[in-house]
């Protein structure tokens, strides 16, 4: 995992460690980016994430960018939980192997919601799939 910012993201750890052994962990997903602006996540593709036609699965892009756009609502909000409320998807291109990105920032923030954009791209820069999220903060956290 990279920090690109001069800023350290105390929570990070704190997040990382609770994703262990988890639905994250399951479907192979690891931060790979961070900084004041957007969060990247990436996966390989295996071939539990494929569907029965053989190209990767929309639950796993819609899992994907929707944990990459939580995560940067929880980094924005660090003593709050967030669940997600609205997720809006959008596939543009198939892939079959590889390694997939999704980049997720945020868009607009009020006091109980958070809205959020993300996109999936192979690693050469093709547009996978997109996504935009709406998340709702709550008081506290959870334990």
């Amino acid at each position: 995992m990279e920090i690109t910012s001069g800023s350290s993201f105390p929570d990070l750890k704190r997040l990382e460690q609770a994703a262990k052994d988890t639905f994250w962990d399951y479907i192979g997903c690891e931060i790979v980016e961070v900084n004041e602006k957007e969060v990247v996540v990436g996966f390989d593709i295996r071939p539990h994430h494929l569907n029965p036609i053989g190209i990767l699965h929309g639950g796993m892009h819609a899992s994907a960018i929707d944990s990459a756009m939580g995560i940067i609502v929880m980094l924005a909000r660090p003593n709050t939980s967030a669940v997600t409320v609205g997720l809006n998807m959008n596939y543009v291109a198939p892939v079959t192997a590889g390694r997939v990105l999704v980049t997720a920032e945020l868009i607009h923030s009020s006091r109980k919601l958070i809205t959020t954009q993300a996109y999936a791209r192979k690693e050469n820069g093709d547009l996978l799939a997109f996504g935009t999220g709406t998340f709702r903060v709550l008081d506290k956290m959870s334990s």
